[in-house]
């Protein structure tokens, strides 16, 4: 599949570039995302909700009522869960929500994402950029010169340049990762994705 490459100024060089059929040209395989993407959310998640239970709340030991003869259910405690101001009943505890998956997997969901955006035209190769000073009004300039300053846009890098990522780092609708950080949701969660010309090299190398 051949791509034409686009300069910062947002025009088409005379460069075009091969992206390998054996990553953007795969037959996506949805299951394998499915898994992926809940991974990474799961990962996500801190695990530290906690809700009292009846052994945890302060409250009286005293008996509420009488056993029998009141025409209602018995009541032994104040802390019950059925009363207001008692405890929860099974209520959240700190959990690990990790779960493992296998690198083949994770490849073969990354391929899947990309391919889809292939298919949709969805992918932009841009020569590396370069920017002599962290400047987010340069950034934005050059998303308005490809057209995608009302995109939700993931920009990844051949290798980590601060000054790119950190004057991106105000867009809300912009992630910049490298390469080798890139992950299956994130590439779905962008409308347009926009490879610098040296990433397509390093992710071909990851994912084959």
């Amino acid at each position: 599949m051949e791509v034409k490459v686009f300069d910062q100024t947002g025009k088409a060089t005379s460069k075009k570039v091969t992206l390998s059929d054996a990553v953007f040209g795969i037959a996506p395989n949805d299951h394998a995302i499915y898994l992926d993407v809940k991974q990474h959310l799961a990962n996500r998640r801190q695990g530290t909700h906690k809700a009292k239970e009846r052994a945890e709340i302060a409250g009286s030991t005293r008996k509420i009522k009488k056993q029998k003869g009141t025409g209602g259910a018995r009541a032994g405690s104040i802390k019950s869960g059925t009363i207001v101001g008692g405890g929860r009943i099974f209520g959240p505890r700190p959990r690990d929500y990790h779960f493992k998956l296998n690198v083949k997997l994770k490849r073969l969901a990354r391929k899947s994402a990309f391919a889809y955006k292939a298919q949709s035209e969805a992918i932009l190769v841009l020569e590396d950029p370069n920017f002599a000073s962290i400047k987010t009004q340069e950034f934005k300039n050059l998303l308005s010169s490809l057209e995608l300053q009302n995109e939700k846009v993931l920009l990844i890098l051949g290798s980590e340049n601060d000054n790119v990522y950190l004057s991106s780092r105000n867009l809300k609708r912009v992630k910049v990762v490298t390469a080798d950080s890139v992950n299956t949701f994130d590439v779905l969660n962008a409308k347009k994705v926009v490879l610098a010309e040296s990433s397509i090299e390093v992710i071909e190398k990851i994912l084959n």
